[in-house]
C-alpha cells in the first residue's frame, strides 16, 4: 500500500458524472504524491476496476445508478480489505453517512467542500484516518446516540441490489439481464425483499430504497 508520504497514492475515481470525475482528476493529478489509475461511472464498474487495479484509495460517490456506492463499499472492502474508501456525497442526511460508513468507508466529504478539505480528506483516509465533514459529523453523532437500527440489515447483498434496481423502475426482465439471473429467481428475490421488509408495494420499496439512502 502506497502510505507514505515519499510515495504516490494511486486512487481511483469512483461518480456516475464524467464532468465531476474530471474535476477530481484535475486537483488530484496538480498534487505530486497522487496518482489517478482509473475512472468508473457506477459502482459496479467500481468493483471490478477496484479488483483489477488494486488501488491505494477510491474516491466513491455514494449513490450511484444500478449498484450504488454503499453497495460497492461493501463488496469491494469484503473482496479488497486493504483498499481504503473516501465517500463523496451532496447528501447530508445521516442515513447515506451511517450506511456507507457502516460499509467501512474511512471518510465522508460534501461534494461542496474546499479543494484544500477534498485534499485533506484523501491524504487521510490514504493513511488510515477518518475523516468526516464537519456538516454531519453532528448527524452521526446523534445517530450514534439513537443505537440506530436498520431493517436494511435484513437484506443479502443480492436483495440489496435487486432492491434498488426496483426502485430505479426496472423490469424482472432487465434486472435478470443485467445480473445474469432467470426472471424467475428475480421474482423471488422480489418476494423475499418484501416480506422481510413487510411492505407491500412497489411504491413502499421505492420509498424504503430512498430513506435508506440505495437511489436519490
Amino acid at each position: 500500500m502506497a502510505t507514505s508520504p515519499a510515495t504516490t497514492t494511486s486512487i481511483l475515481l469512483a461518480d456516475d458524472h464524467a464532468v465531476v470525475r474530471n474535476g477530481f482528476r484535475h486537483i488530484l493529478e496538480a498534487e505530486w504524491d497522487f496518482k489517478v489509475v482509473g475512472e468508473a461511472s457506477n459502482g459496479r464498474e467500481a468493483l471490478e476496476l477496484a479488483e483489477s487495479l488494486l488501488p491505494d484509495v477510491i474516491v466513491m460517490d455514494v449513490t450511484m445508478p444500478e449498484l450504488n456506492g454503499i453497495e460497492a463499499t461493501r463488496r469491494i472492502l469484503k473482496s479488497c480489505p486493504k483498499i481504503r474508501i473516501l465517500a463523496l456525497s451532496m447528501h447530508k442526511d445521516s442515513v447515506y453517512v451511517r450506511e456507507i460508513l457502516r460499509a467501512g468507508a474511512r471518510g465522508y466529504l460534501l461534494k461542496d467542500s474546499s479543494h484544500q478539505d477534498f485534499l485533506a480528506a484523501v491524504r487521510a483516509v490514504a493513511v488510515g484516518k477518518g475523516w468526516l465533514s464537519p456538516e454531519v459529523s453532528d448527524a452521526v453523532l446523534e445517530d450514534y446516540r439513537k443505537h440506530v437500527t436498520n431493517p436494511i440489515d435484513l437484506l443479502s447483498s443480492r436483495e440489496r441490489e435487486v432492491l434498488q434496481m426496483i426502485a430505479e423502475s426496472k423490469t424482472n426482465k432487465e434486472i435478470a439481464t443485467t445480473l445474469n439471473l432467470s426472471v424467475y429467481t428475480v421474482e423471488a428475490h422480489r418476494g423475499r425483499i418484501m416480506e422481510k421488509l413487510n411492505l407491500h408495494s412497489i411504491g413502499e420499496l421505492v420509498r424504503f430504497a430512498m430513506r435508506n439512502g440505495l437511489i436519490d
